[in-house]
């Protein structure tokens, strides 16, 4: 963690919904004019698209089934944590894009699922954040979860997880619903060791609960709507956390818990915004602080 540098990370499976996230929080960063380094948890991928591809298909053939993105041979921890560490120290670091598609490839004159090379993070910034997989990893070899100042789990239960993942990879990336079924299952070993061990860490969980019938995922046409969803809050250490104020700005919530705050689900990026944006404040107010006392 890091006055001066401060880091926010958001963390979860894909398909859990982080990208939503990611917009509550440029929201805020432009509202409250803050100037964040952008990373974006594909650009740690060891492989791009095609070389992937080719290592999963030689590892079926040596009978692996579980070769995935989730997991450490897939990417490249010990760089993130580089990252991580770099910019605490120093504000600085070096970040690449992953291009997922034609537009985002056009630009750079690249073909999609490829990186683009290596560069040094803007200078100035304000802040890290990053969105992606692994936020808030720890393994004999790396622990990446010490370093950001503010650590968000996006995790939906699993039935709904498969859902989004399935409706985004049909209608989004033009998969088949059974090459999408492969993929999760060919991930469920590294999710239950490298993606749920992460929201032990964290210090704000969402949680996204529909109120539909989701009993098999793989026959659903679309995906519930916020108002078929509950959102659960899980706060980590609630000290400090003005639960009156919350359930009086955000209307038909309730607390479940001592440190759970349940919100309609159309009121999740409400309840986001009204969370986050005292983090933001204090976390700006403490590096101007620390940069004062230079």
């Amino acid at each position: 963690m890091s006055e001066r540098h401060p880091i926010v990370a958001i963390t979860g499976s894909s398909g859990a919904g982080t990208s939503s996230v990611t917009r509550t929080f440029e929201n805020i960063f432009r509202r409250e004019n803050v100037s964040a380094a952008v990373i974006e948890g594909d650009s740690f991928h060891r492989y791009d698209r095609k070389e992937m591809r080719a290592r999963q298909a030689e590892a079926e053939k040596s009978g692996d089934k579980h070769f995935s993105h989730f997991g450490p041979d897939n990417n490249l921890f010990p760089e993130l944590e580089n990252l991580f560490r770099s910019y605490s120290e120093t504000g600085t670091g070096k970040r690449r894009k992953y291009l997922h598609d034609a537009g985002e490839a056009a630009p750079y004159k690249q073909d999609p699922g490829t990186f683009t090379p290596w560069e040094d993070l803007p200078e100035g910034t304000d802040m890290l954040f990053y969105e992606g997989l692994h936020g808030a990893v720890v393994t004999e070899q790396v622990d990446i979860a010490r370093y950001p100042d503010l650590l968000i789990g996006v995790v939906p239960v699993i039935n709904l997880e498969w859902i989004q993942k399935l409706y985004r990879d049909k209608h989004v990336r033009g998969y088949s619903a059974e090459a999408v079924t492969d993929t999760i299952l060919r991930r469920m070993p590294d999710y239950v060791h490298y993606i749920c061990p992460q929201f032990q860490h964290t210090h704000v969980n969402f949680q996204r609960v529909p109120v539909v019938d989701t009993s098999n995922p793989f026959i659903a046409r679309d995906i519930p709507s916020a108002d078929e969803s509950i959102c659960v809050i899980r706060f980590a250490n609630p000290k400090g956390i003005d639960f009156p104020y919350l359930l009086n700005m955000i209307n038909n919530s309730w607390m479940s818990r001592a440190n759970t705050l349940v919100v309609p689900g159309g009121k999740m990026e409400l309840a986001m915004q009204l969370i986050f944006t005292p983090y933001i404040w204090r976390m700006m107010e403490r590096r101007k602080r620390a940069l004062g006392a230079l």
